[in-house]
């Protein structure tokens, strides 16, 4: 059952069930140029990054990252959701679509309705945006759901600077 609905989407938490979907997401080349290789190579992988990442998450934050589907015809077209990294000390907003989905404005509706969840459901007091510097498309995302950019900082996940983006003072 979903939780969260926006326009065209519809959010679901994710559970190992996904995992053919999260081992083709983690694999595809924006991913893995834009967020990072998480070395999910087999199903069994998969399950397992689930079972540590969102699924861990839902039980300890209350949040995690969800699964998209279009609404009109039911399609999973990738994640979004809300991430805790104890390295940011504080929810992030994140979103990977499959490729066939982008340039869509699925995106930024996906961005915008769980940044809108955490802020109106959850209560959260912050939320964030983290960024490769040359993503200009998921700059403008953040963007577009009011984060600004802040400053530039060292991810602990990567070893990579990302452009860090907060809600304007």
């Amino acid at each position: 059952m979903d939780f969260l609905q926006s326009d065209r989407l519809a959010f679901y938490q994710l559970t190992l069930a996904d995992s053919a979907l999260m081992l083709r997401l983690l694999n595809e080349e924006s991913f893995l140029r834009n967020i990072g290789d998480r070395g999910v190579r087999t199903l069994a992988q998969a399950e397992q990054y689930l079972q540590d990442g969102p699924l861990r998450s839902y039980q300890q934050h209350g949040f995690g990252m969800y699964r998209v589907v279009r609404k009109a015809d039911g399609v999973n077209i990738g994640l979004a959701g809300l991430v805790f990294r104890e390295y940011l000390g504080i929810p992030d907003v994140g979103y990977a679509l499959l490729p066939e989905f982008s340039g869509a404005g699925y995106a930024s509706e996906a961005a915008l309705a769980v940044y809108l969840y955490g802020k109106t459901v959850l209560n959260l007091p912050a939320i964030v945006g983290i960024v490769a510097p040359d993503n200009l498309a998921s700059k403008k995302i953040l963007e577009k759901i009011g984060l600004v950019t802040e400053k530039q900082i060292l991810s602990a996940d990567t070893d990579k600077w990302l452009d860090y983006y907060t809600e304007p003072k």
